[in-house]
């Protein structure tokens, strides 16, 4: 029988109860446990597809198509897995199902209620989820804080599963320090009030903190929570995160698990997880990347790009210096906030705003022979840019933007009958066809490679052969759709699909390795 860890987050958001979850399950899968990560999250869309990055942050898209909160992308890249759609349980999902199930008269002659039909669909959902995955431990973590509204009802949920199942809670909480080095528990201790008063009973508390918990701390939280003081963890501050299960290692906290689950206790060994932390972190090469985009003042708007190539540093032993750039700034003030950069990034995104200041950043990479990737939009606007300053068509565009004679970029044909945004644009993982003698083919060593996609736009095919005349090379493709272009004359990959969604802490995207060593 599966044995179940619940992660919740108490006080605020935005603790890393992602990295937390996707920590515990490194540790166990580590030890040769099969783990099985899941998440709740509360709002009540379908999905996180339709969502504004400014509000959510960036959209992480599994191998089969589904679009999931960006969390998941830090389970994959932790765990060195691909991850389906059924991982992610949203408000949305359950109600839409409840409701069908309701229609359909399922529930014929009863009032449908939260209790027991919601939290009996919860329970039916994890149990079919661990058994699927064929689960030792299945990890699931609450999206929100503890007392929102919106999770209410799933964390009734497990508490009515820890009544029928072997389930360990584990409390995320905040520690404050209003004075430098005096750290408050009282939030802590008042939310493990309200934890107990749900019938939620933490057996474990991992306290994040700006630095180390201190030993009066930790007594504190123990006696308050009613735990013994080895089971309270510190989360601090760490360089680099995937740092946090050696942090976690170190503190003891597999024979804390083992002891409360009745595992095995199991020794690893973490040199290769290490090497590459170091690598990192002692890095004596250093490369600035400017990330050119239009959702710059969201820090988690890119988080997948600034991780596969921290992925590729750690392999390579190159620090990579994120730099990020408003395409707005240099649609205004011009291209010298680009100048010192020794490589760039144009990421994808979503309407016109800042569009020409990403062919400006485009056209400053290609005329100094900087090196440059291009991704999804990012590849459309690299062939915006070469139609308009190499073939001398100044009109030419994407027809997402704007009506033009030289649409270089238009609507996929499927996509021209849609009418509902959620979940239909090209998703997941596609092949591409590499040709041999491209960067592309030097970067992947394969002629066919799978990987994510998120578009509703391709390279117009009325276009290719008089943009391959003109010297744009096309280095892949796939059922006649443009997947990969390239300049003939310097370093530069444009890709249709998304490779940092697939680059993995021990396995970095080739890609990603490829334009980092190139700089």
């Amino acid at each position: 029988m599966p044995k179940y860890i619940v992660v919740l987050g108490t006080i605020m958001s935005g603790l890393g109860k992602g990295i937390l979850t996707a920590s515990l399950s490194k540790i166990l899968a580590k030890r040769g446990f099969n783990v099985a990560v899941m998440k709740f999250d509360g709002y009540l869309n379908y999905d996180c597809g339709t969502m504004n990055p400014f509000r959510h942050g960036e959209v992480f898209v599994l191998e089969d198509g589904s679009e999931v909160d960006m969390d998941f992308g830090t389970y994959e890249r932790f765990l060195g897995v691909n991850l389906k759609g059924d991982a992610s349980l949203t408000g949305g999902k359950v109600f839409k199902t409840i409701i069908d199930k309701e229609r359909k008269g399922d529930y014929l002659g009863l009032d449908v209620q939260f209790i027991p039909h919601v939290t009996d669909y919860i329970k039916d959902y994890i149990r079919k989820y661990a058994e699927k995955n064929n689960a030792d431990v299945c990890i699931i973590e609450v999206g929100g804080t503890v007392g929102d509204i919106e999770n209410s009802y799933f964390i009734e949920a497990v508490r009515q599963l820890s009544l029928e199942e072997e389930v360990l809670f584990i409390q995320l909480t905040y520690i404050p320090e209003i004075y430098k080095g005096e750290q408050k528990t009282k939030p802590t201790q008042q939310a493990n009030r309200l934890l107990r008063s749900l019938g939620i009973f933490p057996k474990i508390i991992v306290a994040r903190a700006e630095n180390e918990l201190t030993d009066e701390a930790r007594k504190k939280i123990a006696l308050y929570s009613n735990i013994e003081e080895r089971n309270v963890f510190s989360d601090p501050n760490v360089g680099v995160i995937y740092e946090l299960p050696l942090v976690l290692e170190r503190q003891g906290i597999y024979d804390v698990l083992s002891s409360i689950l009745n595992i095995e206790r199991r020794e690893v060994e973490w040199i290769d997880w290490e090497r590459r932390i170091n690598n990192l972190k002692r890095a004596k090469t250093e490369r600035t990347i400017g990330i050119v985009g239009k959702y710059v003042n969201v820090k988690d708007a890119y988080v997948s790009i600034y991780e596969a190539l921290y992925h590729s540093g750690a392999e390579l032993g190159i620090k990579p210096s994120i730099k990020l750039i408003d395409a707005e700034l240099v649609e205004r003030q011009g291209v010298d906030v680009l100048r010192g950069l020794d490589g760039i990034i144009i990421p994808g995104g979503f309407g016109k705003r800042g569009i020409e200041g990403k062919i400006k950043a485009i056209e400053f990479a290609r005329t100094n022979k900087i090196p440059l990737l291009g991704l999804c939009l990012g590849m459309q606007l690299m062939v915006v840019e070469f139609a308009r300053n190499i073939l001398g068509w100044k009109d030419a565009h994407s027809t997402e933007f704007e009506k033009t004679e030289h649409p270089v970029i238009d609507l996929l044909p499927e996509q021209r009958q849609i009418a509902y945004k959620g979940g239909t644009m090209r998703l997941g993982a596609y092949p591409m066809h590499i040709k041999e003698g491209t960067r592309l083919y030097e970067a992947y060593k394969k002629e066919v490679v799978y990987e994510r996609h998120r578009h509703r736009y391709e390279v117009n095919p009325r276009y290719v052969d008089e943009l391959e005349k003109a010297g744009l090379v096309i280095s892949a493709t796939y059922k006649g759709i443009v997947e990969a272009v390239e300049y003939k004359d310097s370093f530069a990959i444009g890709t249709q699909c998304h490779p940092e969604l697939s680059s993995k802490f021990e396995n970095p995207n080739p890609i990603f390795r490829y334009f980092l060593s190139s700089l």
